[in-house]
């Protein structure tokens, strides 16, 4: 047999298994709302003896013409890979201020109950973080401070989303994004609240309001730094963040502090890529979820899609720690 048309056998018959290896063990993508795959910022916890993931689920119109905004959508796990959806995070018809929608959850637990923390959506420079709380991790009663947290300072719009918190010190720092008042350069910023809190509106000071914690500098996080993401480590935090817009393509890098208001970047090249074209996550690898699993490893969650965003996947990567610095160590 000609070695040529043996050659192209083998690929032929390789083929599948080429592909299946471009594909994460874990893709999860919530078809409820728009029949297509669609989750965005992930975030996870243990609870109860499980995995919960919570996650941003589209806007989207009923045939009837009823409208309905973005929302938060929770799924299980028992080993971190295999996600099933069990519902959406409840909306409150008396919270007018997230009539619009609500999206970008961070999730913490304390004292038996899982602590949510959301942002408003579809009001511009008006969004801000609010919170709520549950005993079961599913149904959830609002803060009736909320909106708890939106940023002063002129070198921003007003404008606060993608809330992350964690405590650190005896305080809690609230991290956020937000915009110039141009509304085109996305940055970081950081508050902090008591170790006593109960996460209502007068609790939080913004450490931020004379400018950024961090703002895009390097070529590739173009103009956007936002999705901060914190784990602990020894004493230390280190921030995973998503630099660029989505889709533009948005990939994930990495800073460090000892403070949590002055950070130093790891590398100035991505720490988790967009994929090589074919590949799931080709037009991005974004916005990130650092998870410190209680049970062992840690898993960076993060977001990705192929096809600038008409679908929408989350996955994780295993990550382990080398000389103070994180490292991906497989699915």
């Amino acid at each position: 047999m000609n070695i040529r048309i043996l050659v192209m056998i083998i690929l032929l018959l390789s083929l599948p298994e080429l592909i299946q290896a471009q594909k994460p063990i874990m893709m999860f993508g919530d078809t409820t709302r728009l029949g297509r795959p669609f989750a965005k910022d992930p975030h996870v916890i243990s609870f109860e003896g499980r995995y919960l993931m919570y996650y941003s689920v589209p806007g989207y119109t009923e045939k009837n013409g009823t409208a309905h905004g973005w929302g938060v959508g929770i799924a299980e796990s028992h080993n971190l890979r295999n996600w099933k959806r069990i519902g959406e995070v409840n909306t409150d018809p008396e919270a007018e201020y997230e009539s619009k929608g609500f999206a970008a959850p961070c999730a913490l637990v304390i004292e038996g109950k899982v602590n949510l923390f959301y942002q408003t959506y579809g009001n511009g420079a008006n969004d801000a973080i609010c919170h709520a709380w549950s005993s079961d991790g599913i149904h959830f009663i609002r803060n009736k401070t909320n909106p708890i947290f939106h940023p002063d300072g002129n070198w921003n719009c007003g404008r606060a989303i993608d809330a992350e918190v964690i405590q650190f010190k005896g305080k809690y720092f609230l991290y956020y994004a937000t915009r110039d008042p141009e509304f085109k350069i996305q940055m970081q910023g950081v508050a902090i609240a008591p170790g006593n809190t109960s996460f209502d509106r007068g609790d939080w000071t913004n450490l931020s309001s004379d400018g950024p914690m961090l703002k895009p500098e390097l070529p590739w996080e173009r103009d956007c730094i936002e999705a901060a993401s914190v784990i602990n480590k020894n004493g230390e935090l280190y921030l995973f963040y998503a630099g660029g817009y989505n889709n533009a393509p948005q990939q994930i890098g990495v800073a460090k502090s000892t403070d949590g208001s002055h950070w130093t970047r790891l590398s100035d090249q991505p720490f988790l890529p967009n994929g090589k074209p074919g590949e799931w996550n080709s037009s991005e690898s974004g916005h990130p979820h650092i998870f410190p699993n209680p049970e062992g490893d840690d898993y960076l969650f993060f977001q990705g899609n192929n096809d600038k965003g008409k679908t929408w996947f989350i996955s994780n990567v295993k990550i382990g720690w080398e000389a103070e610095r994180p490292v991906i160590i497989g699915n």
